[in-house]
């Protein structure tokens, strides 16, 4: 829709009376209180952009004000209205500067700047993750890296939280076709599962959430192994291992120890043996067997390593 033609006076006058006069103090407190206003009249309007500078100077108010809290929020606001319209010019297919994306960026990058001087690291791992999420939804995963790599760093000493957003980056990882990057991120967040994940009463087993994320972390290895195919001379011990785990000489305890059904198990055996003798047949079957048990991205994997088996590449890790 139109911007409001009187949208620009309006912003005028509110600006103006924040001027420094002689004797007389300006109310930024009632500034602020206007500029929110103007930006959800502009919101209602759908003029996105415009609500977005009217929040950016809500923010400068609040930030003169020392009310940093509602300074976050204008900020986040801000942003969050800059990625409407970049959506919407993305929708049209129109050429852009990406002017509002990079705005978006920016005001993002000034909230979590404020959480952080007010050791609120909770609050900005959370933007961080919605900045990531953002990233990954206009079509840049790799961008988006780099903003859940500074959330899991915030989350340390949440294991869960921690886990959640190193599970985002290798998602990211496997989205840009860095398959080894990812490959190393599923092994560290198996380290720290393991490391400090709830277990069982004799210690042995994890439990919830980190028995969950382990099962995620093993079958995804699998997958990006056998994609990869990395040679003897170049494959991590912990890597070898798990290649080994599933091998025709694996034991009842390599089942028991894992974190996966038996009947998933027996699956990905079959699957790292056919692998293995580059048998294409036997791979479509197991490939429609497993298909139900695996998420999407692994099932994504699933269908690199048949294609990978069919017709190789040239590429050896």
């Amino acid at each position: 829709m139109e911007v409001d033609s009187d949208f620009l006076q309006q912003y005028r006058n509110i600006t103006n009376k924040l001027k420094k006069r002689f004797l007389k103090k300006p109310n930024v407190a009632e500034g602020s209180e206007q500029f929110a206003s103007l930006s959800k009249l502009l919101k209602a309007q759908e003029c996105h952009q415009y609500a977005g500078f009217c929040q950016l100077a809500q923010a400068r108010c609040e930030h003169m004000i020392g009310n940093w809290c509602a300074e976050a929020y204008a900020l986040t606001e801000a942003a969050r209205s800059f990625l409407l319209s970049e959506h919407s010019v993305q929708d049209i297919h129109c050429p852009s500067f990406q002017e509002h994306l990079n705005a978006a960026i920016n005001c993002y990058s000034h909230a979590i700047r404020v959480f952080l001087e007010n050791k609120l690291c909770a609050m900005a791992a959370a933007l961080s993750i919605e900045l990531g999420n953002s990233l990954k939804t206009l079509g840049r995963p790799g961008e988006a890296v780099q903003h859940y790599h500074r959330a899991a760093e915030l989350q340390l000493q949440n294991p869960l939280e921690c886990l959640d957003s190193l599970g985002r980056i290798a998602s990211a990882k496997i989205m840009i076709g860095d398959y080894e990057g990812a490959l190393s991120t599923m092994t560290e967040m198996d380290y720290l599962a393991h490391e400090r994940g709830v277990t069982t009463s004799d210690g042995l087993q994890p439990i919830g959430a980190f028995a969950d994320i382990l099962a995620r972390c093993e079958v995804s290895r699998v997958l990006l192994l056998l994609l990869l195919q990395p040679t003897p001379q170049r494959i991590r011990p912990e890597h070898a291992q798990i290649l080994e785990k599933y091998s025709w000489e694996s034991s009842d305890d390599d089942i028991n120890s894992s974190c996966i059904s038996e009947d998933l198990f027996l699956l990905l055996q079959s699957l790292v043996m056919a692998c293995q003798s580059r048998d294409t047949e036997a791979l479509k079957c197991h490939q429609t067997e497993l298909w139900p048990l695996l998420s999407s991205e692994q099932n994504h994997l699933l269908h690199l390593v048949l294609e990978e088996v069919a017709h190789p590449s040239s590429q050896v890790v």
